[in-house]
């Protein structure tokens, strides 16, 4: 398994995987210095994801490989459905899945996912419209839909 970190408006990212694809991309609590040398099997990771926080890229074409349930699995497929831009609430995911009385499972799963913003958990809000759980915290939520959000926030000054 290589690693890699890099520098993101978030803070440090830590991204794993091999020639079985991206296992783990997670935003660290401390601040590590950015990888030199980008090992060969993370450099389109590093690259797609730079793009993203460019604004350049709002898809990713990345082989993934992320180690959980199945469950967990089907519903990390199913993130990676809510397109650039959009949300999906928790029951709406779950009823995509097929059960809607899945929901505290969804959530559960939706919060263990491995792989930060190219599977993008942050893209799940609560069915009133609020802002709910997430690992790196609301701001970083709030941030990362403001981020995607096709209507930008002028400044005034």
């Amino acid at each position: 398994m290589k690693t890699a970190f890099i520098n993101t408006p978030l803070g440090t990212a830590k991204i794993e995987g091999d020639a079985d694809g991206i296992a783990i991309i997670k935003l660290l609590k401390t601040t590590i210095t950015p990888t030199s040398v980008i090992p060969e099997v993370l450099a389109d990771a590093v690259y797609q994801l730079q793009e993203y926080f460019n604004g350049d890229r709002e898809n990713f074409d990345l082989k993934l490989n992320p180690s959980g349930t199945e469950f967990q699995k089907r519903v990390w497929t199913a993130l990676k459905d809510i397109p650039f831009g959009k949300t999906f609430s928790y029951l709406q995911l779950s009823k995509k899945l097929g059960d809607v009385k899945a929901i505290r499972a969804v959530a559960s799963a939706n919060g263990k996912n491995p792989i930060w913003i190219v599977v993008p958990c942050h893209r799940v809000i609560g069915s009133d419209g609020s802002l709910t759980g997430y690992a790196g915290g609301l701001h970083q939520k709030r941030w990362l839909l403001d981020h995607e959000s096709p209507v930008k926030q002028q400044s005034l000054f």
